[in-house]
């Protein structure tokens, strides 16, 4: 049965909402992006296919979101809210993923190594700006230190498959994604089948690591 708990950090008011696997082996614990919620469709999506494999999923929402506000809070307070809430995603005792989407993928590949993740999660990690590749976050992805799973769309404007780095990480494109992991309607893939192999790619990805 799903649950909401809220945890007070430094950054004010945050929420995790737990959607429990009958005999975890895991947490994989995923952040929301900055111009959304854990309303996205790649976390509701893994939020409903992952517990079926064991693995309990944590969505955690930052505490800008929960103030509501529209603006995501600077990376320093992003990271800080971030950390306060790791005791609470540890506390089943398991192994936790670290995972976000976007600003969440950022916060994670940053924070991992320092919390000790089992690993981390970038679904749309945002490479650069849109339109701006030389402004490259490349070195928070490498710098992540713990094994990685980027699962990216193939027409995401903040950063195409073909533009990561080698070394360091798994890659699994979404074939016509965009950065929220939409497919238009005439592209083949029908978006059903997009969130079917992204979730698909996360649980087999998640099932190879060993903690």
């Amino acid at each position: 049965m799903t649950t909401t708990e809220s945890v007070d950090t430094p950054a004010g008011e945050a929420r995790v909402t737990w959607h429990p696997a009958r005999e975890p082996r895991l947490v994989l614990a995923v952040g929301h992006g900055a111009g959304g919620g854990i309303e996205a469709r790649d976390l509701r999506a893994l939020a409903e296919a992952l517990p079926a494999r064991g693995i309990t999923v944590a969505l955690v929402e930052q505490p800008w979101r929960v103030a509501g506000k529209k603006v995501a809070a600077a990376p320093k307070v992003l990271d800080e809210g971030w950390r306060a809430l790791w005791p609470v995603l540890a506390e089943p005792g398991l192994p936790v993923v670290a995972g976000g989407r976007s600003a969440g993928a950022r916060v994670a590949c940053r924070t991992a190594a320092d919390l000790g993740a089992a690993g981390v999660l970038a679904l749309a990690f945002p490479l650069h700006p849109p339109g701006r590749p030389e402004k490259s976050r490349a070195e928070e992805l490498l710098g992540a230190g713990r094994p990685t799973l980027v699962v990216q769309g193939g027409r995401d404007p903040f950063g195409r498959p073909e533009e990561f780095p080698e070394g360091g990480h798994t890659l699994v494109e979404i074939p016509y994604g965009d950065h929220g992991f939409a497919v238009p309607k005439k592209a083949g893939p029908t978006q059903d089948e997009a969130l079917a192999r992204l979730t698909g790619a996360v649980g087999d990805w998640l099932a190879r690591l060993r903690p």
